[in-house]
């Protein structure tokens, strides 16, 4: 996988941006090294499979240096998924959805189009640390509530208020926002699962499934009644 994202996003610019959002905690060279090739065996292999051996080869560092940093291979992990959710990611989700949903938009297909865009590419950038967080989540509770605390929570509330607005324009459908959302952020987490984790070797034309989704998601599959 890593060889379909290199040309997309490179895991040093990962770990400056993450040093960057938190001066707290200075890392050495040798922990940037480590955590940037954590990044890159857990995303590849998942955690299960990855080997601290693995890591420290391809950091360039002895297998005991990471046990310096790192007490554990899940301190490892935890301190990758953590501080990016918290710094790296939840920041690059408002930041980037902040632009979109202070915007206005003359019709929710506007809204839409806008959205999905936004959304591939930031998964596009940053898809070797969401593939973490795609495989580790389920299996720990804490990263879990973590992503909703973080994230979910934060975008949820400005994203209904756009919702609301085309519900009272009679856009779309009277039901509570909530649902409205599931289903438009089900459909679109599917979009950009499948081109990037599933299918990445297709060829795509982005523009036509975008519109194509678009529609599936405004007015359903049914044929147009004759």
């Amino acid at each position: 996988m890593a060889e379909h994202l290199s040309a997309d996003h490179n895991t040093e610019s990962w770990a400056l941006e993450l040093l960057a959002l938190g001066d707290e905690e200075k890392m050495t060279p040798k922990q940037i090294a480590i955590l940037q090739a954590a990044v890159d065996v857990f995303a590849e292999k998942g955690y299960a499979s990855a080997a601290t051996s693995e890591i420290a080869q391809k950091a360039g560092v002895a297998e005991g240096t990471i046990f310096r940093y790192y007490k554990t291979k899940k301190d490892l992990l935890l301190s990758i998924v953590g501080p990016t959710m918290s710094k790296l990611l939840a920041p690059f989700v408002i930041r980037n959805f902040g632009n979109l949903l202070d915007r206005s938009f003359d019709s929710y297909e506007d809204f839409l189009h806008a959205l999905i865009r936004n959304r591939l590419d930031f998964a596009r950038k940053n898809f070797k640390i969401l593939q973490i967080l795609i495989q580790e989540i389920p299996f720990h509770p804490s990263l879990r509530n973590q992503f909703m605390e973080d994230i979910v929570s934060k975008v949820f509330e400005r994203i209904s208020a756009h919702v609301e607005h085309f519900k009272q324009k009679g856009e779309i459908l009277d039901v509570p926002a909530p649902a409205l959302i599931r289903f438009t952020v089900s459909a679109t987490i599917g979009y950009i699962m499948t081109r990037l984790l599933l299918q990445p070797d297709r060829e795509w034309n982005d523009e036509e499934e975008i519109e194509l989704l678009i529609r599936f998601i405004m007015h359903g599959i049914a044929a147009d009644p004759k």
